[in-house]
């Protein structure tokens, strides 16, 4: 099986809470195919509350992933932090249909939770990835000079009033 390593083995556990903690990096997420962290360093921690008809999951991650930022390409390092609740009940049939339920068979003796970890983790990091010196002006970079460049320049206000293209459509704003 892969990721044996996430296996929670429920069985054998008191009633109660249990924790397990994992240090997750670059090589868990090669496992899964996704290249699109540089680096990744999280601090993972998985608590079990196991009761008599069922299990409850907290998920919680704390990290910081390398990537590249969406503007200048330039690599960064990017916090980020998630945290899941995971219901597991049991039923006839494996059912991972819901988010925050899981029904498994009856038999089984344990749970792996690698793919929830991969899923919280992956959509914890910002869809638009921009280097924070890029949002203080603090970072200096080739893209960043040449997107100035491209940038529209700005019209002088005095012609923008006197078009006559927009003084028909400004009368609309005035008349009521």
């Amino acid at each position: 099986m892969k990721h044996k390593e996430y296996n929670i083995p429920f069985s054998g556990l008191k009633q109660g809470k249990h924790k397990f903690t994992y240090s997750i990096d670059n090589t868990f997420f090669d496992s899964f195919g996704y290249e699109e962290f540089n680096e990744a360093q999280i601090d993972f921690l998985a608590e079990l509350n196991k009761m008599s008809t069922m299990l409850e999951l907290h998920l919680k991650g704390e990290g910081v992933v390398n990537v590249d930022c969406d503007l200048t390409s330039e690599p960064y390092d990017q916090p980020i932090s998630g945290q899941l609740e995971l219901v597991v009940k049991f039923g006839e049939d494996f059912n991972d249909e819901d988010d925050e339920i899981l029904i498994i068979p009856h038999g089984e003796h344990q749970i792996n939770i690698a793919q929830y970890i991969y899923e919280m983790l992956v959509l914890a990091v910002p869809q638009k990835r921009i280097h924070p010196g890029v949002l203080d002006g603090t970072l200096k970079s080739d893209a960043l000079d040449r997107l100035k460049e491209l940038q529209p320049k700005e019209t002088d206000e005095n012609s923008e009033k006197n078009d006559p293209r927009w003084d028909a459509l400004k009368k609309f704003l005035t008349d009521k």
